[in-house]
């Protein structure tokens, strides 16, 4: 066995897969070469990725054996950057100019709009640029006019029209003008189905075509062997441009990073591409402009329009010391940044790497419907033998009739629509929840979301937004009020819970100095400690029967008691108000049906006290191991989703059946949790819901439409209502419909859904 360490990982764009029969094509035959593990093929975003044996296949003869199959494939490898492009002639604002989000910017490459060359990746990353997979910029509209399948049918038509009027002036020609026709079209159509076959794949569309058309010329269909072939080339273009129109949405994430930046270099101003910036640098940010790198601002104070990330289109005033997330556009004042992140790192780039790769993450549902799909082609060209056969034996009936009514059967059986049906829909879900700023990680992700039954909710930074403010410190007797605080801010000086900042922000507000600590440390779900002066000093929830920590708590405060070796030193009491939007977000949760449970480290008073107004059940006093039992348990009784801030909830997100973070962009809660609110607004997990049943709802609508017009057109096929055109025209028409039904989720909002 091969050590993984030994292969090389490597990686494409492929141009012209139209649909996930597309995308299998190019999986079989790229699994049959030697040496070759681990293939990925994200169909919308046209990417494969594949690990190959040194010394067994080589990179180019993969791209050899896919090029075979009729596809473009480019090799995405790291360009150079070019550090400084040029230097502003003046300090001049040119207003959108490093935006590069406009007419003039190449939308695609796409070989899957039939232009030939490889797309752009959906990320921002340098390697993705059109730049680097030797895309060449090209008008949208134009597109579809200027690439192989629009050639294809041009010629295609062109010869069938030729046929037509050789057919009118000389009639005894027209058979073979038609034959003629027919097989000059049918030429890439079977080199290509011979290609498929010598890798494995007989039973494939271009096969069946390939078969269906000679069929037809040798039993004196010439004519419509040839409309059959024309309409074929026509089904492959539509199909393509729907495709096309699917992978805009992922697309659009890249465009919103611009290409260049502002870099203040040796005390002047050079403009520097994007990719080159280094954490540390300064950069300007102009009003209009992009932001190309995650940053944190420097000098200046301005609006920011985040839509970018968390799909709020309000801008946000942000100052000194406050981060900007790439993509945002300076909407008001100059700004000075200093990069925090490069480029290919910044939370843009890693969301819309996120979104791609979530193609890989298939949903039970999809994953049925590629094992149904091996075995549906088999059985319908097998069905189509019996017909050609059965009824001429068996009968008498005449061959020609029969022969023909198979060869309809054999177009009207490719499973195209079918195995699209859940891809196409998946992907228009992922993008049309990235612009909105909801992250979910793969199709798996959306259909448990869509079965959820039971929402449980971390309270500090999830009900509440993590901001408390101490309200009351009562030292013991004999303690001043000072020490008190001053003792509790140095025990916490080392933690960034929510608590702990309040209490260090409160000692800051009045000026109480902490004395020296050491040994330090948290201790999760209790409290924190620490050495002051040879005592051994901590922080933790008040022991029971405490009457003045009851009382407080009775008033929705979280108190929490300072001990020095282990004597009472005194007791402090913080309250978190409920986010604003809490109320609306749980009641919206209830109109979907599902139970809501608050899950808190919290005490039971101020926990039941904060969930009272909102009817929500409370399990209090609880661990991280306690929440994440709790969780577990809640599973076995229905699919259970665990929302939390990504960071002190990861236990509970993991046992989850859907583990939701909410935090617009934290490294913890893009990484680790299996969806992300970014906007950081707790309305949104209703809408997330929203969205997962909506795309359900689309594939059983699209599955219906392919199954329905197969059944359909099988049977009509079979008894000779329907002919060899019409079983092309409504293969074609049914993946059309089905991919255009799935571009409506690009258009839902599920904000505003009811």
């Amino acid at each position: 066995m091969t050590n993984i360490s030994q292969l090389e990982s490597c990686e494409w764009q492929v141009g012209g897969m139209d649909c996930a029969a597309c995308a299998g094509k190019v999986r079989t035959a790229v699994e049959r070469l030697p040496g070759v593990e681990a293939v990925e093929i994200a169909l919308m975003s046209e990417r494969l990725r594949a690990r190959l044996t040194p010394g067994a296949t080589s990179p180019a003869e993969l791209e050899r054996t896919v090029t075979r199959l009729g596809y473009t494939i480019t090799r995405i490898g790291a360009a150079p950057p070019v550090p400084v492009l040029r230097r502003p002639e003046s300090g001049h604002d040119h207003g959108h100019g490093h935006d590069h989000d406009h007419g003039g910017a190449p939308e695609c490459g796409c070989g899957g709009c039939g232009c030939g060359a490889a797309s752009p990746a959906p990320e921002a990353a340098p390697e993705a640029t059109p730049e680097a997979t030797g895309a060449q910029p090209v008008p949208p509209a134009a597109l579809w006019m200027r690439g192989p399948k629009a050639a294809r049918l041009f010629w295609s038509a062109g010869g069938l029209a030729f046929a037509w009027g050789v057919a009118l002036a000389l009639p005894a020609l027209a058979a073979p003008a038609f034959a003629l026709a027919c097989l000059g079209a049918l030429f890439p159509v079977a080199r290509q189905a011979l290609a498929l076959a010598r890798t494995g794949q007989p039973f494939t569309i271009e096969m069946l075509m390939t078969v269906a058309a000679i069929g037809a010329l040798m039993i004196g269909a010439a004519a419509e062997a040839a409309m059959v072939v024309v309409l074929f080339a026509l089904g492959e273009l539509l199909e393509s441009i729907a495709a096309a129109r699917a992978r805009d949405g992922l697309r659009a994430l890249a465009r919103q990073m611009p290409e260049t930046a502002l870099l203040e270099l040796d005390g002047q101003l050079q403009e520097v591409a994007a990719a080159a910036l280094l954490p540390g640098q300064i950069l300007r940010l102009r009003p209009g402009d992009r932001a190309p790198v995650d940053a944190e601002i420097v000098e200046g104070v301005s609006g920011l329009d985040e839509s970018a990330v968390t799909g709020e289109s309000v801008p946000v005033t942000r100052g000194p010391g406050e981060r900007v997330l790439a993509g945002s556009i300076n909407t008001e004042a100059l700004l000075r940044l200093r990069v925090t992140r490069a480029a290919e790192d910044s939370t843009l780039a890693r969301i819309a790497r996120m979104v791609a790769e979530a193609e890989a993450a298939k949903a039970p549902v999809e994953r049925f419907i590629d094992r149904f799909s091996r075995w549906y082609m088999p059985l319908i060209v097998g069905l189509a033998a019996l017909v050609a056969v059965l009824p001429p034996l068996l009968t008498g009936a005449d061959w020609g009739v029969w022969i023909y009514r198979a060869l309809a059967l054999l177009l009207i059986g490719c499973p195209c629509a079918l195995v699209i049906s859940v891809p196409a829909a998946m992907a228009a879900a992922l993008s049309t929840g990235a612009r909105r700023g909801l992250l979910v990680k793969g199709g798996a992700v959306i259909e448990a979301l869509a079965r959820l039954r039971v929402v449980a909710l971390d309270k500090t930074g999830t009900l509440t937004p993590g901001r408390p403010l101490v309200t009351d410190l009562l030292p013991a007797a004999g303690v001043p009020v000072a020490d008190l605080l001053a003792h509790a801010a140095a025990v916490e000086a080392g933690s960034s819970h929510p608590l702990a900042r309040a209490i260090l922000a409160r000692a800051a507000a009045e000026g109480v100095t902490a004395p020296a600590a050491s040994a330090a440390r948290v201790i999760p779900g209790v409290g924190a400690e620490a050495r002051i002066a040879g005592a051994l000093w901590r922080i933790a929830a008040p022991a029971a029967g405490n009457p003045q920590a009851a009382a407080l708590q009775a008033e929705a405060k979280t108190v929490v008691e300072l001990c020095r070796d282990g004597v009472p030193q005194g007791l402090i009491a913080l309250r978190d108000e409920p986010r604003p939007e809490a109320g609306a977000a749980l009641a919206a949760l209830r109109g979907l049906g599902l139970e809501s449970v608050m899950l808190t480290g919290d005490a039971e008073a101020p926990a039941r006290a904060l969930a009272a107004p909102f009817g929500l059940a409370v399990k209090a006093g609880l661990l991280p191991e306690d929440k994440c039992a709790e969780v577990t348990r809640l599973s076995g009784q229905g699919g259970v989703l665990m929302l939390g801030d990504g960071i002190n909830d990861a236990p509970a997100l993991r046992a989850a059946d859907v583990g939701v973070a909410i935090g617009a962009g934290t490294d913890v809660a893009i990484e680790t949790a299996d969806a992300v609110l970014m906007r950081n607004d707790l309305t949104d997990l209703p809408a997330l819901i929203r969205l997962s049943r909506q795309t359900l709802r689309n594939i059983r609508q699209n599955v219906a439409i392919a199954l329905g017009l197969k059944a359909v057109f099988l049977v009509t096929s079979v008894f000779g209502i329907t002919g060899l055109w019409i079983a092309v025209l409504a293969d074609t028409g049914a993946t059309v419909l089905v991919t255009a039904n799935a571009l409506r989720l690009l258009r839902y909002d599920p904000r505003r859904a009811a």
